[in-house]
């Protein structure tokens, strides 16, 4: 028996799908505008997990011009089927709904296959016999009455040509009266049913997962009289999870079934971490599926009934057969960038960034001081990774000697390019600025007498202070950083910031050390 811990993806891992291969399960999460995407997770315990790469890291994947903080790379699915990894996705900007395939979940992943003819969002895939099929959600036809107004529509995948086949019918359009984005369904086939498992209300307060059944695939499908089968919007505005919904079920070698969903942890009411991905025990009664029998709702910790696992030193891990490349999430993070010959899978950027943009040697981390801008919707020298607690600390040291008149560099903890906060030296100061809205304040500098810089921001759940050489900068609030004010899909990531400020730059800022840590 092992007990996992909740959240059991901590930070920006929202719209998670999961999928079991014998005794090993793969969790993949949306990315948005971020580089590289959907990152992929393994596990043999569903407690334990770790980073085996991302579904999409060459940039003929992922094109994300244009992209604004919350486009990009929507909800996706991983399956396994006869040997082959699947892996569908949106891309809202760039191409549409597609699929990528594997031999080896680690990779290399295909190129996308673009489904011309699936319109909508949040696609799945269902195997059975010969047959593939295609579940997404799309507007009401003849156009939505209201905002949020789809429906669930089912269709056959020929994967061979890489298109829809067949009819796409409509099945389902939500569990209540007038429903709002029915959305992220998967199929599965259980007790003799085939059933439709889906997010319902949004993703934000009234979101809840909702299921449906039929025994044919192609309807009519019933709703289970008890939906919705997991929710929190029941639970008042300061119930420490919220937004829980968007599951996805496995079933593991002990036929134990459990679901993993999306939920976030707000403070005083504001999200700053995004969405997170957490675990709940499924049993089955009258060939319904309950979610944590007993309790109805998220537990701080879920019993498993599985060997516990450490990734860290089962040998075979990934984690170990790369010498602990990329690190385990939810850790402690300390990266002498002086001696990295390669940066691990965690790692974040902002859409399509060139060739040139960084490189490894013996410097360090040398991030070249771009044009582009933290507030430019384009590819700014930002390489950072995921806020994964309320109460941590992140430095930065790095030779701001290089840094020519009008270029800045520095530590950014990043909600998305209106909202964020800034800790850089820059005209020759150090200064800590609050960007909210677009509108940067400044709140508090001062000299920078040459030197190796080092760079400190200090979260205390929203009380964030920000340190140059040891010294306070300034304490602000950043409940502007949130969901809530902000607005979008991420949570905060953190990381290292170097740019020209619209000049053309070709400096390259050598940073030597970058630290994370929970406090």
């Amino acid at each position: 028996m092992v007990k996992a811990t909740n959240p059991i993806m901590p930070g920006f891992y929202p719209d998670p799908s999961i999928c079991a291969v014998g005794e090993d399960y793969y969790l993949c999460n949306s990315t948005f505008s971020y580089f590289p995407g959907l990152s992929l997770m393994h596990s043999k315990d569903l407690a334990h997990w770790e980073q085996i790469g991302n579904v999409l890291n060459r940039h003929s994947q992922l094109p994300l011009t244009g992209a604004d903080h919350s486009q990009g790379l929507f909800a996706p699915t991983i399956r396994y089927n006869n040997g082959v990894f699947y892996v569908i996705c949106t891309n809202i900007v760039n191409g549409g709904n597609f699929i990528v395939t594997a031999d080896n979940p680690e990779g290399p992943w295909s190129e996308p296959h673009y489904l011309k003819e699936a319109d909508g969002i949040d696609p799945s895939l269902y195997f059975e016999g010969d047959k593939c099929y295609y579940i997404g959600t799309h507007e009401a036809e003849g156009g939505a009455k209201y905002n949020g107004d789809w429906y669930i529509y089912i269709s056959e995948v020929d994967l061979v040509n890489w298109k829809l086949v067949g009819e796409k019918k409509n099945v389902w359009n939500g569990a209540l009266k007038n429903c709002i984005w029915p959305e992220g369904p998967h199929i599965y086939h259980e007790n003799g049913y085939y059933y439709i498992m889906h997010a319902e209300g949004g993703t934000g307060p009234e979101h809840a997962v909702m299921i449906a059944r039929s025994e044919n695939i192609w309807g009519p499908y019933v709703g289970n009289p008890k939906n919705p089968i997991l929710t929190h919007r029941h639970l008042g505005n300061d119930f420490p999870i919220k937004y829980v919904g968007h599951g996805d079920i496995i079933k593991t070698p002990n036929n134990e079934w459990y679901m993993t969903m999306l939920g976030v942890r707000p403070i005083n009411r504001f999200t700053t971490m995004g969405r997170e991905t957490f675990l709940a025990k499924v049993i089955w009664e009258d060939d319904w599926p309950v979610v944590n029998p007993g309790v109805g709702m998220l537990t701080d910790t879920v019993d498993i009934d599985l060997p516990e696992w450490d990734p860290l030193k089962d040998k075979d891990s990934y984690t170990c057969r790369t010498g602990c490349k990329t690190t385990i999430p939810g850790t402690d993070k300390s990266y002498d960038l002086t001696k990295m010959k390669e940066l691990g899978d965690e790692f974040l950027f902002l859409r399509n960034y060139p060739a040139d943009l960084y490189r490894l040697d013996e410097n360090g981390l040398n991030i070249k001081a771009v044009k582009e801008q933290i507030y430019d919707v384009a590819s700014p020298a930002f390489i950072a990774i995921r806020q994964q607690h309320h109460h941590f600390e992140s430095t930065v040291k790095f030779d701001a000697g290089v840094l020519k008149e009008g270029e800045c560099a520095g530590i950014i903890l990043m909600q998305n390019n209106l909202y964020n906060l800034q800790v850089l030296v820059k005209d020759g100061k150090y200064m800590m600025i609050l960007c909210q809205d677009g509108k940067d304040e400044v709140i508090g500098s001062f000299a920078y007498n040459g030197g190796e810089a080092d760079l400190k921001i200090v979260v205390d759940g929203l009380i964030t202070k920000g340190y140059a050489e040891g010294k306070e900068l300034g304490e602000v609030s950043v409940e502007n950083l949130s969901t809530e004010v902000a607005g979008g899909f991420v949570g905060c990531c953190i990381g290292m910031y170097a740019s020209a400020c619209n000049k053309a730059g070709d400096t390259y800022v050598p940073f030597k050390q970058f630290t994370y840590k929970q406090l």
